[in-house]
């Protein structure tokens, strides 16, 4: 069961440990992207490409599911990025149950965005845990886990591209286990427990009153959405990449130091920040030398 890409790795780590996959589940085919033609998920694909049956429920609590994997003989359920939520008979359905690989180090940022929320809050480790699913939100008992180091430069897409590939690696030796016995899993500590909600486009714009550190690590987490947002004027730039500056040259939280070939500079509390990549409304992509190339910028008569 699983929807996104970073479940795509995953499946097909099943795939190559010569799994019998029965079946896969994904949500329902919805309009996506630019366009929005709609489309199959990324697991769909995967599980199309190699002629596996692919259901698409929409609702999980009607009865079906329990009876079609009891007809398929099911040995075992493996969630990666489902997107819903399993009630408790589809849990107890499978001999070996229902297991499920999340992005971070349980029982911390439990919830749809923990890679990205990671990020955000500075955390300079993460990783990838196994877990025997329970009826409430990602707080089943610990089987196995993976650590990571974050870097310091590194977004969430980056970290989310590397994590599904070390959950496909925790996935396989997860099963490998299972299906041989023996192992031991330990509940979760409650009191340890945090949560990572979905993003929102109301965290975008940049709060220059915040330190260098945590405006660097909430452009990090946003990318690649909802993406960091800086208004110019009437222009609401979009901010991809910024670098932190020591000297705040005595301006307020917000004002603009400066803006040349190194990008635009601006004040923040306790040093400054340095927009290095941006994107402006209907344009593209681009260093921020590129686009202030023809603009006048007027020092420190304006507030990003």
């Amino acid at each position: 069961m699983g929807t996104p890409d970073f479940a795509v790795p995953s499946l097909k780590r099943l795939y190559s440990d010569g799994h019998e996959i029965a079946c896969v589940y994904t949500q329902p085919d919805k309009a996506r992207k630019r366009g929005m033609k709609v489309s199959h998920s990324p697991v769909k694909e995967v599980a199309l490409a190699h002629g596996t049956p692919v259901f698409q429920p929409a609702s999980l609590r009607d009865g079906n599911v329990c009876s079609e994997l009891k007809a398929l003989q099911c040995d075992l359920v493996a969630v990666v990025a489902y997107g819903k939520l399993l009630p408790v008979e589809i849990l107890a359905t499978p001999p070996l149950g229902c297991i499920n690989i999340h992005g971070s180090l349980l029982p911390k940022y439990r919830g749809a965005a923990p890679v990205q929320w990671a990020v955000i809050n500075g955390e300079h480790e993460t990783g990838v845990t196994s877990m025997h699913m329970a009826e409430e939100l990602d707080a089943g008992d610990i089987l196995f886990a993976k650590k990571t180091v974050i870097g310091n430069d590194e977004t969430a897409e980056v970290l989310y591209n590397r994590l599904s590939i070390l959950g496909a690696e925790l996935l396989g030796e997860t099963v490998d286990a299972l299906s041989r016995g023996g192992v031991a899993a330990n509940p979760q500590n409650e009191a340890d427990a945090t949560y990572a909600p979905p993003l929102s486009k109301d965290m975008s714009p940049i709060d220059w009153t915040k330190t260098a550190f945590h405006i660097k690590c909430a452009v990090r987490g946003l990318t690649p959405w909802p993406v960091a947002t800086a208004s110019f004027g009437d222009t609401v730039l979009r901010v991809f990449s910024v670098d932190i500056a020591d000297n705040c040259s005595g301006k307020l939280p917000g004002e603009i130091i400066s803006a040349d070939q190194t990008g635009i500079c601006i004040a923040c509390s306790d040093a400054a920040i340095i927009i290095k990549e941006l994107q402006a409304p209907g344009g593209k992509r681009m260093a921020a030398a590129d686009f202030l190339r023809g603009r006048l910028v007027e020092w420190g008569a304006k507030s990003i």
